[in-house]
């Protein structure tokens, strides 16, 4: 009976330390396309699945989700993970309220509802529904993109997306009665709503591409004026639309008075130059504020002709400067709230401005009044990320979350003149954040600098090297990854999963700097970071090879990409998601052109030719390679990064994979880039996601019952 035991066991243990079957990947078809860089010939063999449009590229992507689904579909305990980011998640969320007209507002999901309702209540009287976006589709997947009242709260616009595109629909009504008031507006892209008193608002579009709508490149931004009661035939074009006003963003601010807008016109992601206007005479011209396309400004408040504007010019931490509106060139901007050694990121309300500073990626907040006098740091009730403190100069109580990677986000109210602060809500979910543990260290990168990283995960872990660890990067854009509560990670750190984010260069963390430390032919230091991330996880045990996961989004994908085509062996799971991963051609897309500050484009030298295409993900899959399990996640209504660079890149990885890590690609859709995703389809691809990178890691049942050990 013994000797039988002892067979069954080993013959268990060697069932689990092989992976599935090899996946058989549907045929993708090489038609081969050359195009010619600087006298240098580069062969493209998958363009067709670029057109979006086409029979073959629809007909490839069923036959990838099929075999894709098939793959998940073995996983023993993917239902497990579903049904736990079900209970997880089935919890009551509330957002802030706030003050419009005679009316207090506030967000509010149930718990699984796909999106979240809109409420109102008026002091005295029961609260109801004012905007219920789960009836403007039967599966969730049109949201709510945006909400603007008037001046007087009478009035509202909203601004709804479609399968998660980043074309827009706005919607006018009447608050009071909750009716509508007119005609719907259309192909609307990247815009704000910013209301004229109860007059009208300015919104911001491209001309609709001939060809595809979610392909086709958009590169010339305008802003329009649009007056109540009348067609969108008859808006007011105010800027754009000439040779000498292209550009790729564009933007308006309405100071809260109505008197004054100001315009923000930009060629890239970073940098713009801004025009005021003031709004009391139809023909009074634009002013040019600042004309420096180096550098970023945006208007922050105004009181009067008196405007607050935050900037980076000769700041790369930010400041908030003051000037008039008599006189709004930046030669005559003055110092308000002064630039320090932390990245500043201000708001304004109830007469009050508050400077909110990242301190090695954590939140400290300091209280100015309107002298610009320091009153002092806002107490916070822990370490971790905090936002908010934004309102009318009338209200007299504003609101904060706060939140970090283990704990749920609590909403306090704020009573500025008494500077006190008291707990308005807190959820009521089925975590116990006191069972985990949040630790910033600071490792070194490849040429010797200091990178901090925050790794999260449950108390008492212990550090075997065996621990299933998602390393998640982004490292671009000047965009900052802070301590922040998701259910999905919270699932993930219940199974004793590790959660380790690095604040790698190309992000905002250390200000302009630091992001450039990681554009353009600098953008290797992004990748150096995020390996020598994981090469710490790995020797300081707390992972390894075996056990390690990255995953990123976008920009973060790109890294993902690059990662595991520069050092395959580091790594047994990647997950790069909507990512931008062709990057001699990524500038020919919807409005991919204005990412080129971060990452330069092919026709703009020789040089940066070569350098793109040294790291380009899609163009360096080498043959002979055994790549880490990968399952790579798109919407086939992405417009923003759209879905042909995952589809080219799954394409390179199946042709050359060697071994038997599974390349997987999962299309979700009707949806887009990940902003309005319904909450039913937010949990299955997390329990996709989870369950491929568990599974791959060697775990036939979940972790949490077998204490991290991989057993039959």
């Amino acid at each position: 009976m013994k000797r039988f035991l002892i067979l069954t066991l080993i013959l268990t243990l060697l069932s689990c330390q092989q992976n599935t079957q090899k996946v058989n990947y549907p045929s993708t078809e090489k038609i081969p396309v050359t195009d010619s860089y600087f006298d240098t010939e580069v062969v493209d063999n998958y363009r067709w699945l670029e057109d979006d449009k086409s029979q073959e590229t629809e007909e490839w992507v069923g036959k990838q989700n099929q075999v894709t689904f098939s793959f998940l579909d073995q996983i023993p305990f993917r239902s497990q993970l579903k049904n736990r980011l079900e209970q997880i998640w089935n919890y009551e969320k509330l957002s802030a309220p706030f003050q419009e007209g005679e009316y207090t507002y506030f967000y509010k999901n149930d718990g699984l509802q796909n999106q979240y309702v809109v409420y109102r209540q008026k002091e005295g009287e029961e609260t109801e529904v004012f905007i219920d976006p789960n009836t403007f589709a039967a599966d969730g997947t049109t949201s709510l993109a945006g909400l603007r009242f008037s001046k007087s709260g009478n009035l509202a616009a909203y601004s709804i997306s479609e399968g998660g595109s980043d074309w827009r629909k706005i919607i006018v009504m009447d608050a009071i009665q909750k009716t509508i008031l007119e005609d719907t507006l259309v192909d609307i892209k990247f815009s704000g709503i910013e209301w004229r008193l109860d007059e009208g608002f300015f919104y911001s579009s491209y001309d609709k591409p001939e060809g595809s709508e979610l392909s086709d490149m958009t590169d010339q931004h305008k802003l329009y004026y649009h007056k109540l009661g009348t067609s969108q035939a008859e808006d007011e074009l105010v800027y754009g639309g000439t040779p000498e006003q292209k550009h790729r963003y564009v933007g308006a601010s309405v100071t809260e008075d109505g008197r004054y807008l100001v315009i923000s016109a930009s060629k890239t992601t970073s940098g713009n130059i801004s025009f005021l206007k003031d709004l009391r005479l139809p023909n009074n011209p634009l002013i040019p504020m600042d004309e420096n396309y180096s550098t970023d400004s945006y208007l922050l408040d105004a009181e009067g002709s008196q405007f607050y504007i935050v900037t980076n010019k000769n700041a790369p931490n930010q400041k908030v400067i003051q000037v008039s509106a008599n006189r709004p060139h930046e030669k005559y901007w003055k110092d308000f709230i002064p630039e320090t050694e932390h990245v500043l990121s201000p708001s304004s309300g109830s007469g009050y401005f508050f400077a909110k500073y990242m301190v090695d990626a954590i939140t400290k907040v300091y209280q100015y009044n309107s002298k610009g006098n320091n009153m002092g740091e806002v107490k916070l009730p822990g370490i971790g990320t905090a936002g908010g403190f934004s309102g009318k100069k009338e209200v007299d109580l504003l609101y904060f979350s706060f939140t970090n990677y283990h704990s749920p986000g609590v909403i306090y109210s704020y009573e500025p003149k008494t500077q006190t602060s008291k707990k308005y809500w807190s959820p009521e979910i089925d975590f116990n954040p006191d069972n985990y543990i949040s630790n910033q260290v600071f490792y070194t990168s490849n040429d010797g600098t200091k990178v901090p990283m925050i790794i999260t995960h449950k108390k008492g872990v212990d550090y075997n090297g065996k621990n299933p660890t998602i390393l998640y990067g982004y490292g671009g854009f000047n965009v900052s990854l802070r301590p922040s509560f998701s259910i999905t990670n919270a699932v993930w750190m219940e199974q004793g999963g590790v959660y380790a984010v690095p604040n790698i260069r190309g992000g905002g963390e250390y200000g302009k700097e630091w992001h450039q430390a990681g554009i353009q032919q600098k953008k290797q230091n992004v990748f150096d970071d995020f390996i020598a991330a994981a090469e710490y996880l790995i020797a300081e045990n707390i992972t390894s090879p075996e056990f390690l996961a990255v995953r990123g989004g976008s920009n973060g994908g790109l890294l993902v990409g690059a990662v595991i085509t520069q050092r395959p062996e580091l790594v047994k799971v990647a997950l790069p998601a909507v990512g931008v991963l062709d990057m001699l051609r990524y500038h020919k897309f919807t409005s991919g052109a204005g990412w080129s500050y971060d990452y330069g484009t092919s026709e703009d030298s020789a040089e940066m030719f070569t350098y793109l295409k040294g790291y380009s993900p899609v163009h360096n899959v080498n043959a002979n390679t055994r790549y880490p399990a990968t399952l790579i996640t798109t919407g086939d209504h992405d417009d923003r990064v759209v879905p042909a660079h995952s589809f080219k890149f799954a394409a390179e990885l199946q042709d050359k994979q060697q071994g038997d890590n599974p390349v997987l690609i999962r299309v979700e859709t009707n949806a887009g880039h990940g902003a309005g995703t319904p909450v039913s389809k937010t949990i299955e691809q997390y329990a996709d996601i989870f369950g491929f990178t568990l599974y791959n890691m060697g775990f036939r049942v979940l972790p949490e019952t077998i204490t991290n050990k991989p057993k039959g």
